[in-house]
């Protein structure tokens, strides 16, 4: 097996647990990483020739290698043991088969992420070390699971970066266009094939269920509403009624399935549009909501683009704040792994502050226990919520 020998130093931090290594910790003139087929296994050596593990790797990317074994060459014995390490982790914390059953390096599988909706799985891979091993994915889960069908769902941004082909196929069995699946108690369906991702965004899951308690009665706002996470959970827990916002037609036909399916399609208002475009118009109307709820995509997707998105997380904020109703809530989210949950209670403060409004922080909180963070990769928590009161303006 080819080996890969380290920089000196370089293996201080693999040693405090972390799995990846970057191409400038490699000691090229030693070990060329040119020449290497992307996704092939090699072991890696420190500069002294110790062996720190196996890794897979892909000479072309500035992450060129995470580990996968301590012990040994990774094998698909080893592949099948991690599956199941990580179904189990999910059965213990979850009544129903509707979770994020893999989550990448957290669960020892860099790039393999698998969602689990009832009898069906969703998998996507974004390395080409886990796309070598796609047939022993595929075996693995059937003998695992047992699902009704596999869907891989490999179309996606991030296997742009690694420079593999992108193609979506049911691998196994049959996979309808909508699953049913199930999320604090609420039936819904996944757009799986068409949808973002994997169809769905379990992260919020705990989020959504704090929500809940709160929207009796109550006049909710669901912004980048998607296929409605928030909004219909908020009707099916009993909210007056939701109105959804999105710039995707098609998000919000699966928005109205997904409140018929909860016999609350009446209770549901849709708003297609970018979502600072309709904000500023219902504030121009007078329009006030009880509840809001500010979930946008990612603003920061790289370092660079810290200042511009903090600006634009704060212009958001600063709109939904004048739309909320006096003793109303808004869910303040992100899911920019480049915004620390302080920054936003920050960009918060200062929101309020130039509104010259009063709000208090009533709750915090991240992603669920299907998207464990690996403790030594801080990169693996990447979503923070902060649940904001709005008690009225200053005196």
């Amino acid at each position: 097996m080819q080996q890969l020998i380290l920089n000196p130093r370089a293996e201080r931090r693999l040693k405090l647990g972390h799995l990846w290594i970057y191409s400038n910790e490699v000691d090229t003139k030693r070990s060329p990483l040119k020449g290497i087929a992307p996704g092939t296994q090699c072991e890696i050596l420190e500069s002294n020739g110790k062996s720190l593990g196996f890794a897979l790797v892909n000479p072309n990317q500035l992450i060129c290698a995470r580990l996968v074994s301590r012990k040994g060459p990774f094998t698909a014995k080893q592949l099948k043991r991690r599956l199941e390490n990580a179904l189990a982790l999910r059965e213990r914390y979850f009544s129903h088969p509707s979770y994020r059953m893999v989550y990448g390096d957290s669960d020892g599988l860099p790039g393999l992420v698998v969602d689990r909706f009832g009898g069906y799985l969703v998998v996507q891979i974004s390395s080409w070390g886990m796309e070598n091993l796609v047939q022993d994915i595929v075996d693995a889960l059937t003998a695992l699971v047992k699902p009704v069908g596999i869907l891989l769902r490999n179309d996606h941004q991030g296997r742009k970066v690694e420079e593999l082909p992108e193609h979506c196929e049911v691998a196994q069995g049959e996979v309808p266009e909508m699953v049913p699946f199930e999320e604090n108690g609420v039936s819904l369906l996944a757009p799986v094939h068409a949808g973002q991702k994997t169809g769905w965004f379990y992260d919020h899951r705990e989020n959504r269920a704090r929500l809940n308690q709160w929207v009796r009665g109550r006049r909710v706002l669901d912004l980048f509403s998607y296929a409605g996470g928030w909004g219909v959970q908020a009707l099916a827990h009993g909210a007056s009624t939701v109105t959804c916002v999105d710039a995707s037609a098609q998000a919000l036909d699966w928005c109205e399935e997904n409140a018929t399916l909860n016999h609350r399609q009446n209770d549901l208002i849709t708003i297609q549009g970018k979502a600072i475009d309709a904000m500023k118009e219902l504030i121009a109307t007078g329009e006030r909501y009880d509840a809001i709820v500010l979930d946008p995509p990612a603003f920061i997707k790289r370092r660079k683009d810290q200042k511009s998105g903090e600006a634009a997380y704060r212009h958001i904020n600063e709109l939904a704040l004048r739309l909320l109703e006096r003793n109303g809530v808004l869910v303040s989210a992100s899911c920019s792994m480049h915004l620390a949950s302080d920054t936003l209670l920050e960009i918060l403060r200062g929101a309020g502050r130039h509104l010259d409004k009063n709000i208090s922080v009533i709750g915090s909180g991240g992603q669920g226990a299907d998207h464990p963070v690996h403790p030594a990769i801080p990169e693996t928590r990447y979503l923070k919520a902060h649940f904001v009161h709005l008690t009225g303006t200053t005196q």
